[in-house]
């Protein structure tokens, strides 16, 4: 690389890089707050197809270019995003649910059932009627004998240290937690806080068998290898989240998102009764170990952390 040289202040390159690391930090800025909106639109519109010119109008930019910026910044396709969102939306449907597999099809924005089967195989392993009946979920069923069934020893106690994590609200289905997340990345990039070891939490408040599910909280956030720099302001959305230090009854979870409703179930109804612990006065939390982006659902790692007296 070349060297700037500007006059015979002493200061002059390190004035102008500053300048310059600004400047591009801005302009950052700028396209991370007009791809936010696209995203937000994108989860709130899965069930309508897919409307690259609106997209674009969304985003302020030419519809020539701005699926170029989006993949460049995130890392996959518009198509790609809202294939993957819909296929999770879709798993998660046929695993607490009982919606006919064809208006799953449909909803995910497939013209046929049989080109839903076909993608649907392709990334989750198995076709949909038979994920429905033998998907990871069913593991964490009730059953008289069987050694895919779940055992006390998949949990281990665990010490956590209390944490502070940079967190995003969510208000709604859980499943879609990920909206939060890519709003709280948009912020962690555009002040350049984005880092290779930070670690993924969500914090979950409510019992969805209680509370409606559009009223569902819970916050999407990362614990960062360092702490931030005085010169970054947190303010809304983003806002410091305590997770409480302690004991924790810690689940491993390996498969797709959909199947948490059960490894719950599991961990509430079975384990904690049998284990002759309390819950704590306090949220449980997850931490993603993997990303849903980079990783086959069915080898996605979740921890389940419940908190114990």
């Amino acid at each position: 690389m070349g060297t700037w040289y500007f006059g015979s202040h002493p200061f002059g390159n390190l004035l102008f890089v500053g300048h310059l690391v600004m400047n591009q930090s801005d302009n950052r800025a700028r396209y991370e707050t007009r791809l936010g909106r696209v995203l937000d639109h994108i989860y709130d519109h899965l069930d309508e197809p897919l409307d690259i010119d609106r997209l674009a109008q969304i985003a302020c930019m030419s519809p020539y270019h701005w699926h170029r910026i989006f993949q460049a910044m995130y890392g996959e396709t518009v198509a790609t995003t809202v294939r993957r969102l819909r296929l999770h939306r879709a798993a998660g449907y046929l695993a607490n649910g009982s919606m006919p597999i064809a208006e799953i099809a449909e909803r995910s924005g497939y013209s046929s059932l049989q080109s839903f089967t076909r993608t649907f195989r392709a990334v989750f392993g198995i076709p949909p009627a038979q994920y429905r009946k033998q998907g990871t979920h069913s593991r964490f069923r009730p059953a008289l004998s069987g050694d895919d069934q779940m055992t006390m020893r998949e949990v281990v106690i665990r010490n956590v240290e209390p944490m502070e994590v940079l967190s995003v609200d969510h208000v709604g289905p859980y499943m879609q937690i990920g909206k939060a997340f890519d709003g709280l990345f948009g912020w962690l990039a555009k002040h350049n806080l984005l880092a290779g070891q930070m670690r993924m939490i969500g914090i979950y408040y409510d019992d969805p068998g209680v509370v409606a599910e559009d009223e569902l909280r819970s916050k999407a956030g990362v614990l960062l290898p360092h702490p931030v720099q005085a010169s970054v302001t947190v303010s809304p959305p983003v806002s410091v989240a305590h997770v409480k230090g302690g004991e924790y009854a810690v689940l491993r979870h390996k498969g797709p998102y959909s199947d948490m409703r059960a490894a719950y179930e599991w961990l509430y109804g079975t384990w904690l009764v049998q284990s002759g612990r309390e819950a704590a006065d306090a949220p449980v939390f997850e931490e993603y170990l993997n990303s849903p982006k980079e990783t086959a659902p069915a080898e996605l790692l979740t921890e389940i952390c419940l908190p114990l007296v």
